[in-house]
Formats: C-alpha cells, structure tokens, sequence
C-alpha cells in the first residue's frame, strides 16, 4: 500500500522534504491533496486530518502522513519515521538520532526563512509587514543564513566524515533536506545565499551532488516537483536580499 501524503497542493512547504525522501527511495505515494476529491482525495481529505475531532491523535498542521492505521505529523516525525524503512538513514541508534538532530536544526532554519516575510504574523500579508520584514531580513541574510551553513559545513568538515554525508557513508534524509534548504534559500535570497555558499564549499557541493542523485534529477525533472514560488516558506522579494 503506498503512502499518503497530505499537504497543501500547489506550494513546496515542509512537505517538500518528505516528498524529497519518498522520491529519492522511489517509493510508492500518494500526494493526496492534488488528487481528485472525486475519488476521496483533494482537500477534503487533507482538512480531515487536521479537522476531525474524532481522531484519536490528531495533527496540528500539515504535513501529514498515512501509513496504513499510523498518522503522523510534523516533518522531523515523518523523517524520523520514514528514515530506517526507506534505508535514509543508518541502523544505529547514534546515527538515528544525529539524523533526527540534524532535521530539526534545519527545521529551525526554515522557520526562521519563513518569518523573514512574516515576521508580526502570519495571519497578515507581507504588504501589511514590509518594514518589519526588511529589518528581521537583514539580520537573516547578516547572520542567521552563514551561521546555519557554517554549522552544516563544520558537520561535513569532520575528517571521519569524508565531506561527502551529513549522517553515516550514504545518502540519508539529512542530506536531502540540506539540499532543499540550499536550494530555497537560493530561491529566496540569492545573492546573500551565494556569499555564505562561498565559504561553505563542502555545503555547496553536497547540494550539487543531491540534485545528480539519479531518482532526485528525474524528480526535479518532473511535474511532480511543484515550482518554488511566493506561496510558500521560501518567497522570492528582491527588497528583502538586500
């Protein structure tokens, strides 16, 4: 039975770095709420995970993934879940939890990505914030992006690693969400990205050889890959890459 995937349609989100791990292992999924809701998929069946007062263990937001009686939530759970059964990540405990660490320190660089464009609050547009977000933009770009990648570069640096994964001798879905926080901060913030890409060569090059990796070309390749765009985490406003 394959997986399903519940996340809003038509933006990357949190759900692209399950999305990445599904797609590099090639397994089976479903991305529920770009089906049809005539066949009991669409939003309705997301907004049932996230509205049903009857769920037992209801999810707080989305993403959100069925594997058949399990629900989970939050991304660095489904990772966490998904991590030993699509082989992303190592037999042991240590390499597990490394893993699990290495996700949620991404997770917080995401979050702070997303509130450079709300950063009073998300139930306002990024026009009602502007002043506001250029200045927590500026502190993003100055100090947060080259401390998030000098940290993932002082991983990767670590001699016994081989600078060639974050977690073990193979890829895992600690080197797939790397991948996606390079590559949308890119999207977001080019020109502040490039600096900080500049001094974290091993960073750089650990996101070019994701996006070879062959199951994750054809994915990027593909219509399956949703565009980045001014919907989602990582928005693309020229005044804010300064």
């Amino acid at each position: 039975m394959p997986y399903q995937l519940h996340y809003w349609p038509g933006i990357q989100g949190r759900g692209e770095f399950v999305r990445l791990a599904l797609e590099a292992a090639g397994a089976p999924y479903v991305d529920v709420a770009r089906g049809s809701a005539a066949e009991g998929q669409g939003l309705p069946a997301l907004l049932h995970h996230l509205q049903d007062t009857s769920t037992a263990r209801p999810s707080f937001a989305c993403p959100v993934l069925v594997d058949g009686k399990k629900v989970i939530g939050q991304t660095a759970a489904i990772l966490l879940y998904l991590g030993p059964r699509l082989k992303l990540v190592g037999a042991s405990e240590a390499d597990r939890l490394w893993a699990h660490q290495i996700q949620l320190t991404i997770a917080d660089a995401v979050d702070e990505a997303h509130n450079t464009h709300h950063p009073v609050g998300t139930g306002l547009y990024y026009e009602d914030q502007k002043p506001e977000a250029l200045r927590a933009a500026k502190g993003f770009r100055v100090q947060r992006i080259p401390k998030y990648l000098g940290w993932l570069e002082t991983v990767l640096a670590q001699p016994w690693r081989g600078n060639q994964h974050l977690v073990g001798a193979r890829l895992s879905y600690a080197d797939l969400s790397l991948f996606q926080l390079v590559a949308g901060l890119l999207y977001a913030f080019p020109k502040a990205t490039k600096r900080a890409l500049k001094k974290t060569p091993l960073v750089l090059a650990l996101h070019d050889r994701v996006a070879q990796h062959a199951r994750v070309a054809a994915y990027l390749r593909s219509e399956r890959r949703i565009p980045f765009n001014e919907d989602g985490i990582f928005r693309h406003y020229p005044e804010l890459d300064g």
